[in-house]
């Protein structure tokens, strides 16, 4: 019973917090702030109904609400095309599941992460300096950019006291306080209330309608835009399942439980494919709503199932209070969760940091501020595996061997010639390897020891089936020393037969008695 009670008052406490955030974020997408309120329930709900993840609060986030964003200025007043991006992101997510992709989301690089979320931080920043000082806002960072000196000719003073109050309030509240009620609800309620008692015309929310949202069905759109609904479907999909998983380990530090990534995903993409239907916007797990989640005592699904149950009834009897809130107001707010999402952990170690880590987290951070979010993760990604790459195959050692001494072995036949490989022998090493036998000499017998080889790929086979040839042309003879699985690997690809018609040993002691025995030929 007592836990059933810390989980009732830890999801109306994370819903006080996500109500600010939900309208922010709503109207940061263009899609309205009744978007991000609905976006928080349906999502909350079947996240955390159908989700691996016990103690996970889901709701709009940051990178979410960019995309979102970018998909509502491609489609203008096309509601419907917008909703099939959210619907098909849905399914792509539940894809990922399926498949057992979450997996993986564990091994993009540290560098990849910081740069992704440090830019997102950034590019909320400046898509909220319009609001900030009571201007259109611009669905564009370099458009943004480039009239800035025009826009602060336009600045609406009330709008700008109402910002820099929010502002105050969210940065300076004392932390004992913040524990209590978040900053954001007292930002909120505090300076709404002082803009209608000072009289100050400036934008706010708009009418947020009472009641259940109107049915869409995501499914009718012009097929001439497929390519861009596809690729903003994808890009939703993988901003969603990395940040929701990235959560999900947060979580888990703190409960010392261990996440279901599978049932994570597919509960994801449920909920996302479910707001297309009711014009929500989509989301993902959200790192701070789950903190304070866990710290207010929440330890199962029903924290999170209450926490959209409260804002349901925020939105069923409360809307009309909603609508008077400043844009100014959510500007602050969302001015604040920009810097909160910079990565302070990697800033502060930035001159200690090695160069390679350095370029990743650079080229990521522009890339994402400038470019795109997808391509910025990829080109992270590529230079990340580029650059193990390269330490992998300067790790990998090729020695040649030729007195005596290099083995147990006594070797009388001055014909042998040994290459001992030590490492991975992949394509980032296979030239190195093509370079080390062009120094053997004619009239020699060559030993190819892959005994200690941990990894061979179908680069290095083709390299060593050319290089065996080669190896024939020159009158040379191959013997292969191989475990028992590479060469069963190597014969299974070996279109050419050239394998079949070389000696391969498991132990370079048969290989060299081999070589013993036929040494007359060379005698």
């Amino acid at each position: 019973m007592n836990s059933i009670k810390n989980n009732i008052f830890s999801g109306v406490t994370a819903a006080v917090v996500a109500l600010p955030l939900a309208l922010a974020f709503g109207v940061a997408s263009g899609a309205g702030a009744i978007a991000g309120l609905y976006g928080a329930i349906i999502l909350g709900f079947f996240a955390s109904l159908f989700g691996g993840t016990h103690t996970q609060i889901s709701g709009p986030t940051g990178p979410m609400t960019v995309i979102t964003a970018t998909a509502v200025a491609a489609f203008p007043h096309d509601l419907i095309s917008v909703m099939s991006i959210i619907f098909l992101s849905g399914l792509i997510q539940i894809s990922f599941g399926i498949v057992g992709i979450g997996k993986w989301i564990k091994y993009i690089p540290y560098p990849v992460i910081s740069g992704f979320m440090s830019g997102v931080g950034v590019i909320i920043i400046i898509l909220q300096i319009n609001p900030f000082l009571g201007v259109e806002a611009y669905g564009s960072v370099i458009y943004t950019l480039s009239q800035l000196l025009e826009t602060l000719k336009q600045a609406d003073d009330s709008s700008l006291i109402i910002a820099y109050i929010t502002l105050a309030i969210m940065f300076l509240t004392p932390k004992f306080i913040t524990k209590i009620v978040p900053s954001a609800l007292i930002a909120l309620v505090v300076v709404t209330y002082f803009t209608m008692y000072m009289g100050y015309e400036i934008d706010t929310i708009g009418e947020i309608p009472m009641g259940l949202p109107e049915i869409i069905f995501p499914f009718s759109f012009d097929l001439l835009k497929l390519d861009t609904i596809i690729t903003l479907a994808i890009t939703l999909a993988l901003l969603g399942s990395i940040d929701s998983l990235l959560t999900s380990l947060v979580a888990d530090s703190m409960t010392k439980t261990k996440h279901n990534p599978k049932k994570e995903l597919i509960a994801q993409g449920i909920g996302n494919s479910l707001c297309s239907f009711f014009g929500a916007i989509p989301g993902a797990g959200a790192t701070m709503r789950t903190v304070i989640n866990i710290n207010s005592g929440g330890t199962n699904k029903l924290s999170g199932i209450v926490h959209s149950l409260t804002l349901l009834v925020i939105v069923l009897f409360l809307a009309p209070l909603a609508s008077k809130i400043p844009l100014a107001v959510l500007s602050g707010i969302l001015i604040k969760v920009g810097f909160d999402i910079l990565d302070y952990r990697f800033l502060k170690i930035l001159k200690n940091v090695t160069r390679q880590d350095l370029l990743i987290m650079v080229t990521v951070f522009l890339l994402t501020i400038f470019v795109d979010l997808i391509m910025a993760v990829g080109v992270g990604i590529t230079i990340s595996s580029i650059l193990a790459v390269y330490h992998v195959s300067r790790n990998t050692k090729i020695k040649t061997h030729r007195s005596k001494t290099s083995f147990d072995i006594d070797i009388e036949n001055n014909h042998i010639e040994v290459i001992k490989i030590d490492g991975s022998l992949f394509f980032g090493t296979a030239s190195v390897l093509d370079s080390k036998l062009e120094k053997v000499k004619e009239n020699k017998i060559l030993i190819l020891d892959c005994k200690l080889v941990s990894f061979l790929d179908l680069s290095a086979i083709f390299t060593i089936e050319d290089l065996i040839e080669k190896m024939r042309s020159r009158n040379i003879e191959t013997i292969l020393v191989l475990k028992h699985a590479h060469k069963r690997h190597i014969l299974k690809v070996d279109t050419k037969k050239t394998f079949k018609d070389i000696k391969i040993f498991h132990k370079i002691d048969d290989a060299i008695n081999y070589t013993q025995e036929i040494e007359l030929k060379y005698g």
